[in-house]
């Protein structure tokens, strides 16, 4: 019976200690994936907090390379070539560091993603891009790092890094409009409506030529006259407004509406009126 008991006694010590006691991370990590344009881009870091420490200047020194995180490297992933300072760089994963100051960081995208925290011999020919930017000071103290994007647009983002008092944000640029235009351009040789509407609606908010949107749109409309389309004829109204051209876009504004009527969708129904009234037709 004690032999039963001693074995019991040391397959119980031998499960705990094969047990692993899960605690949560002093750094938590995050992976923030955003859309710009047709890029996809991924930051992943992860974040310490500031428990009561003075970061700037001790923790993360003056005028040396920091990490810009914890653990391993922050990195940035992106994939399509992309433009920081008016620089193109070819699309990939890049380690983000930066070179705090009282006024100015150094804002570092290294080409080597794959060290813990700061390489062990700096490489300065695997700086991918390197940029000068100003501190703004915060109005109230940011606990736990935070890097994230901001002030999209169809071509651009910041990268915004906040610790303690101090936010820096560095720009980042995708080739979007040439990556439309190029597929513009390869679709036009055989379009569809559908291709002739999406470039026709891109034409209108990028604000480029009307003329040419004016066209594809109405080569949209011409193509599905036998079902026709309210949310075609209503950007035809935009676009023939916005060339100058009123009556044209009267005249689709109220089509807009009949269709859409037959659709049941109100809110197509309210936009078109707001046109008409916009441009004295009711």
């Amino acid at each position: 019976m004690k032999k039963i008991i001693a074995c019991l006694f040391a397959i119980g010590i031998s499960s705990i200690s094969s047990a692993q006691i899960e605690t949560p991370a002093p750094s938590p990590g995050q992976k923030i994936e955003q859309k710009v344009g047709l890029t996809d881009i991924t930051l992943e870091y992860s974040r310490p907090s500031m428990k009561g420490r003075t970061i700037f200047g001790n923790l993360a020194a003056y005028g040396k390379v920091w990490r810009t995180g914890a653990n391993e490297n922050t990195k940035l992933t992106f994939s399509t070539d992309f433009i920081i300072d008016g620089n193109s760089l070819e699309k990939g994963t890049y380690a983000l560091y930066t070179i705090p100051g009282k006024e100015t960081w150094d804002i570092i995208l290294y080409k080597d993603a794959g060290n813990w925290g700061n390489p062990e011999n700096w490489d300065r020919t695997k700086v991918a891009a390197q940029v000068n930017v100003p501190t703004q000071n915060l109005t109230m103290n940011i606990e736990t790092l935070t890097i994230g994007f901001d002030n999209l647009t169809n071509s651009s983002a910041i990268l915004g890094i906040m610790w303690e008092n101090t936010y820096v944000g560095l720009k980042l640029e995708t080739p979007t409009d040439m990556m439309v235009s190029k597929s513009i351009t390869q679709v036009m040789n055989g379009p569809s409506a559908n291709d002739m509407f999406g470039a026709a609606v891109y034409y209108l908010q990028t604000d480029k030529d009307m003329n040419m949107a004016q066209v594809w749109i109405d080569k949209a409309v011409e193509m599905t006259a036998d079902a026709p389309k309210f949310w075609y004829l209503r950007q035809q109204s935009l676009i023939h407004a916005k060339a100058g051209k009123t009556k044209t876009a009267i005249s689709a504004a109220k089509a807009s509406i009949k269709y859409a009527k037959i659709a049941n969708n109100e809110d197509y129904v309210k936009m078109n009126t707001a046109s008409l009234k916009e441009w004295g037709a009711l």
